[in-house]
């Protein structure tokens, strides 16, 4: 495959303003990010963009990763019957910190990431919270494993119910994460915000860039839009 056609098969960010005005082209610095999130450290990154004719310093790569997770909104707004919601514990400089996630159990779009500091009832709300914002919960039910997520839904007058099998989808993405980017099996280096932004670009990689089989090896963006 010629190099053009590779880097092509990736982000499409042309129109993004935070890359404006920079001497690297916007497919090489879309590929580069998109190495990243398929696994790959960023000196990594820089080893495989050097191989292919591309020489740019680790802080470059990093400067591209965080400048689209600065300016990237996915757009994507849903309307899910069944939402699957838990947390991970993760390590951020060896602090313990919790993952929520929530996963549309239909199209597979993830429908948000974020991370706490604690774990509880209080996260739990501002996390559905911040969902509620964005996507219409009008008709869905939240498949949750606990007591605490039932109040977290009763705060913001959300319907739920514990089950214990359909949840399997977002425990699946939080092993996908984990397989993707070792980082995450031990302990993160660098800021809260840091792995929040990483998180940004890497959501954006597995709605709209990763096709799954159970999908027709659609993306959930493509699965959500038709």
């Amino acid at each position: 495959m010629p190099l053009s056609d590779l880097l092509r098969e990736s982000f499409e960010t042309e129109n993004l303003e935070c890359w404006q005005r920079e001497r690297t082209p916007t497919p090489v610095r879309a590929f580069g990010v998109r190495l990243t999130a398929a696994g790959l450290s960023i000196r990594e990154t820089t080893a495989v963009l050097r191989l292919l004719g591309v020489d740019r310093s680790h802080g470059a790569v990093w400067q591209w990763i965080h400048r689209l997770a600065d300016s990237l909104t996915d757009p994507l707004t849903a309307q899910p019957s069944r939402v699957a919601v838990d947390e991970l514990a993760v390590r951020l400089n060896g602090e313990l910190h919790w993952l929520y996630a929530a996963i549309d159990t239909e199209t597979k779009l993830l429908l948000g990431a974020e991370l706490f500091e604690q774990r509880g009832t209080d996260a739990a709300t501002a996390f559905l919270r911040s969902l509620d914002r964005k996507h219409d919960f009008s008709d869905t039910v939240f498949l949750v494993d606990g007591y605490g997520y039932l109040t977290a839904l009763a705060r913001l007058d959300l319907s739920g119910r514990l089950d214990y099998t359909f949840r399997n989808h977002i425990e699946k993405w939080f092993h996908t994460l984990r397989m993707r980017i070792d980082r995450f099996h031990a302990s993160w280096v660098g800021s809260q915000a840091s792995a929040q932004q990483w998180l940004a670009v890497f959501v954006a990689y597995y709605n709209r860039q990763r096709p799954h089989q159970t999908l027709d090896h659609r993306t959930p963006a493509e699965e959500v839009l038709n």
